[in-house]
């Protein structure tokens, strides 16, 4: 089964089925994979392949939205079909709302001067464009990284938010350790250091459950034991990063499942939510929400 939230990627994946009949295409996000799969009547699988983030033909695609070195509307949704656009939520959000978020998903430290600056420059004229939005930033961020432009955090850190990746990755390593069968390996490609800092600590709590209690008087048969072995990660090699040079943040880790029942809680305790803005109930237009004041997260279930 393949399945991901851009109707253009899903498109593409109909003529790879019609190529191959062990091909099945679902047009969804992966955090709901379990239940994809539950409908194929499909309950455990032998190994998943996860590639996050914003594909190269999005980016190179103007009409997306999602590159501020080409002129195109201000959209940034990964799925097209529904959900409010970046120029929606720009024109809506408080100076506090978007400082939240491109500090906390942009890691930007210029992030309360950029929200001023977008809600000052709205009230003469919207951000349209995406060379609206990457003008305002560049006028903004005096200092920036060698060799990056000065809006990159900026985009990163809204298209994160609106297409809540993050809590589909919490979402979806929650489900992958119920449906995983023993032997059954997971494969994690990730972009963006919160994406790999979020995989990796879960894996690393559920190689070593019982990691806070090793100080404790426990028998070792009475220790927790692991749920995944961790096989490691692998980093792009100068050749790759020649032939590719988006493959230049790119990291792989690869986990394996063991034999040992999830606990109690079905293994949402092995996630990490800490990097998670809270939301509330209220929607915007169809799709993303409102963060909260503080950046400590609910722990959710899968």
């Amino acid at each position: 089964m393949v399945l991901d939230k851009d109707p253009e990627a899903i498109a593409a994946a109909e003529v790879l089925r019609h190529e191959d009949g062990r091909v099945t295409v679902v047009h969804g996000g992966f955090a709901r994979m379990a239940e994809h799969l539950e409908e194929l009547g499909i309950t455990k699988v032998d190994g998943v392949l996860l590639d996050l983030g914003v594909s190269s033909p999005q980016i190179d695609d103007a009409g997306r939205g999602f590159s501020f070195m080409r002129e195109g509307p201000l959209d940034m949704r990964m799925d097209t079909s529904s959900g409010i656009t970046a120029a929606q939520w720009l024109a809506e959000a408080s100076v506090e709302e978007i400082k939240e978020v491109i500090a906390h998903y942009g890691e930007e430290r210029f992030a309360f001067q950029i929200a001023k600056a977008v809600v000052a420059r709205r009230e003469s004229r919207p951000l349209c464009t995406t060379l609206d939005l990457a003008e305002l930033v560049a006028s903004v961020v005096r200092t920036r990284e060698k060799g990056q432009h000065p809006a990159t955090r900026t985009f990163q850190a809204i298209r994160i938010y609106l297409n809540q990746e993050l809590e589909e990755l919490a979402h979806a390593l929650a489900a992958l350790l119920r449906i995983l069968a023993p032997g059954g390996r997971l494969s994690v490609i990730s972009f963006h250091s919160l994406e790999d800092r979020m995989v990796k600590q879960c894996i690393a709590a559920a190689a070593k459950p019982g990691a806070a209690q090793a100080r404790l008087p426990i028998p070792e048969k009475d220790m927790p034991q692991p749920i995944l072995k961790s096989l490691g990660r692998v980093l792009p090699n100068e050749a790759e990063v020649s032939g590719n040079v988006r493959a230049r943040s790119a990291v792989l880790r690869v986990a394996e499942r063991t034999t040992t029942p999830l606990p109690a809680d079905g293994g949402v305790s092995f996630v990490p939510v800490s990097g998670l803005i809270k939301t509330t109930a209220t929607k915007r237009g169809t799709g993303a929400r409102r963060p909260g004041r503080s950046a400590q997260s609910a722990r959710r279930g899968s």
